[in-house]
């Protein structure tokens, strides 16, 4: 039986999916093209959807505002220092969980996993007080920590433990007879095949970190210090009101690693989320 679909009904769908697309594409286009005008520009109607001019003084505007070149490199640091350390948390429970045989193990794995369940706000306010007592207050240290030990830490092992289930019981047997004990087997066996799920990792837990904005509002209060996303609610004029113009000029420029990360990553992605479903 032929399912290839003729050049006319193939045309059709591209047509159709091009079409579909346009509610997910609009508003980055907006955001991207409406940074380029004035701000007397951006609400007109109906919207001009190509610049009549390419105005870059909204982007000057947000290097002199603020300190966003240092909050820009923070967002960087900390969501490279989380998405690895998540990895590497999340890839050896996650194997732990999969291969290695323990008393108590589906009720401890029960018991992390009941993390999701629990909302970030519940948590904060003893999160603040613990950070407190140990001086880590308008530090990074609560950024990094909470994500890599915390609900996102939780999602990415139960990828990976997914993954690791799905592997052939065969490739640690010989393995094992080599010699080879679980850290070994882990290292040279299980983690080399686990791009795919360790893709899927990375983009979730970067796009966490660097969308992070409960935790920096709570624990930060030096401009200085600030990640992206706090930052983005800096740009007001001496009314308080939104300067629109510099605003979505930041928030284009705080888009861009995101896009970046996802298109080298995304086919890493789908596939750790095929197999993550494969097994229970």
């Amino acid at each position: 039986m032929n399912n290839r679909l003729s050049p006319g009904a193939r045309t059709a769908l591209y047509g159709l999916m091009c079409v579909l697309a346009i509610p997910f594409v609009f508003p980055t286009w907006w955001m991207v093209t409406s940074s380029l005008k004035p701000v007397s520009e951006i609400f007109a109607f109906p919207p001009e959807l190509i610049p009549r001019g390419l105005d870059w003084t909204a982007y000057r505007d947000v290097f002199e505002l603020q300190p966003f070149a240092r909050q820009y490199f923070n967002s960087l640091y900390i969501s490279a220092i989380v998405t690895v350390g998540t990895m590497t948390v999340a890839s050896l429970a996650g194997y732990a969980f999969a291969r290695i045989r323990f008393p108590g193990q589906n009720a401890l794995f029960m018991v992390v996993m009941v993390g999701l369940l629990i909302p970030a706000e519940v948590t904060i306010v003893p999160l603040f007080r613990m950070f407190l007592m140990v001086d880590l207050i308008n530090t990074h240290w609560p950024l990094i920590l909470i994500p890599m030990l915390g609900p996102p830490s939780v999602l990415a092992t139960f990828i990976m433990r997914q993954f690791f289930i799905s592997l052939p019981v065969e490739l640690e047997e010989a393995a094992r007879i080599d010699g080879l004990g679980w850290l070994a087997i882990f290292w040279h066996v299980g983690l080399p095949l686990a791009r795919p799920a360790l893709g899927a990792v990375a983009i979730f837990t970067f796009l966490h970190s660097w969308n992070l904005y409960l935790e920096p509002i709570v624990f930060l209060s030096s401009p200085a210090n600030f990640t992206l996303p706090q930052a983005l609610t800096q740009f007001v004029d001496a009314y308080g009101g939104p300067m629109w113009n510099v605003q979505l000029a930041a928030a284009s420029l705080t888009a861009l690693p995101v896009l970046i990360v996802f298109v080298i990553a995304q086919r890493q992605f789908i596939e750790g989320l095929a197999h993550a479903g494969l097994k229970g």
